[in-house]
């Protein structure tokens, strides 16, 4: 999941050159996914999109996702409330919000525009009137493509993370996409899988029909404790 975490020059690519984003619609982004593919730019500033390919793919295996015994205690304590698709603009705002970002308005113009026609989805932390963490991504079949996350406080990017996990458990999703591993992903349960182990899992979760709203249930510090790993 592209964060503050790598530069760009540790991704690969699979075009030499990057191209315009007008020519990018929301139609081909999600053909590229089903392909295995994602874009990025190389900065906020930079109006091209390159398509990337990394040749070892990070995933978080749905059944696999490590909850330290003091994260499992922030949870319990309910002290955040976990919002879904309540201000996707301001997850992606807030994502690009550093420093060094792959995020330019056009890539947030597109997403923006996936999650209007309900394949893009942020799960949001709030504490009252405050945005304090989240994760964004793209729901395709039983695929979840994990795109960046953000944290204002301590934790509330990982407790994003297990709200969302647990979400894409109960909807019946089977592959967890996170693009890239990075030791706070490493640390959550993340692994690497060759490109040609993600294509067949892709391909499995393509065929499947998940729903990520998943009734519209409310999930609790229980359903997203059960099941789950406890580390020290």
């Amino acid at each position: 999941m592209r964060a503050v975490f790598w530069p760009f020059s540790c991704y690969s690519c699979l075009m030499p050159d990057a191209i315009p984003a007008s020519q990018i619609t929301p139609q081909l982004l999600l053909h590229a996914y089903a392909a295995g593919i994602f874009p990025m730019s190389e900065s906020r500033d930079d109006p091209r999109i390159f398509w990337v390919e990394p040749k070892r793919r990070g995933i978080i295996p749905l059944d696999g996702f490590h909850i330290s015994r003091s994260l499992a205690r922030k949870i319990r304590q309910e002290a955040f409330e976990v919002k879904i698709n309540f201000d996707f603009a301001a997850v992606v705002a807030a994502c690009a919000d550093r420093e060094e970002t792959w995020i330019n308005s056009e890539i947030a113009q597109l997403y923006t525009a996936l999650h209007a026609e309900g394949f893009a989805h942020s799960l949001e932390i709030w504490q009252g009137r405050d945005l304090v963490g989240g994760v964004y991504g793209v729901a395709l079949g039983g695929a979840f493509f994990g795109e960046s996350m953000f944290s204002r406080m301590r934790d509330t990017s990982k407790i994003a993370l297990a709200y969302l996990v647990a979400r894409l458990n109960a909807g019946g999703f089977s592959l967890f996409d996170v693009q890239f591993t990075t030791p706070h992903l490493i640390s959550l349960g993340a692994m690497e899988i060759t490109r040609t182990e993600y294509r067949k899992r892709l391909d499995a979760a393509l065929a499947l029909e998940a729903d990520f709203h998943a009734g519209q249930r409310v999930f609790t510090p229980q359903d997203v404790l059960q099941r789950k790993t406890q580390t020290s």
